[in-house]
């Protein structure tokens, strides 16, 4: 898995409404988070709700890379009322973008800086790693009531 101060390799998919897009492009608004992951995963479950959460309070760019086909991705995000974009990295072309990031398991963030820099990188739920991201962003990214692991591996 591809780690800080190495370079993300750019990429081109399709979203989960057909239209095609790069990393270039993606970074040519800002910084970006990259969050891979499976429908499937039971820990992506877990941790979606609280990228949601950066999403929605923030300027940061999150985008989800599913390892999955657009109908259940698509499902993924009303079930968890998700809103940031989500691009396809398939079964159908065996992962490309997946395997040039060096992903193991998921869920697999990245944050990745506008010059394709990786700022930091985690795999699984770490709740210090998004703590850490939310006060970068001033912002709270979990609530009192929140009932949390610290970690949990993907």
């Amino acid at each position: 898995m591809l780690k800080q101060n190495e370079t993300a390799p750019d990429f081109r998919l399709l979203d989960i409404h057909g239209a095609e897009t790069s990393l270039e492009a993606i970074l040519s608004r800002g910084k970006v988070l990259l969050a891979f992951f499976k429908v499937s995963c039971p820990v992506c479950h877990l941790t979606f709700p609280f990228l949601e959460r950066l999403h929605e309070s923030t300027r940061l760019q999150i985008v989800g890379v599913s390892q999955d086909d657009a109908a259940v991705t698509g499902e993924f995000c009303r079930e968890l009322h998700l809103t940031f974009p989500m691009l396809l990295d398939g079964p159908d072309a065996n992962y490309p973008v997946s395997r040039a990031f060096g992903i193991t398991n998921v869920p697999s963030l990245f944050l990745v800086k506008k010059d394709s820099g990786i700022e930091w990188s985690v795999s699984g739920f770490s709740r210090k790693a998004l703590e850490d991201l939310g006060h970068d962003l001033h912002v709270a990214v979990f609530r009192a009531d929140d009932r949390v692991p610290d970690f949990r591996p993907g």
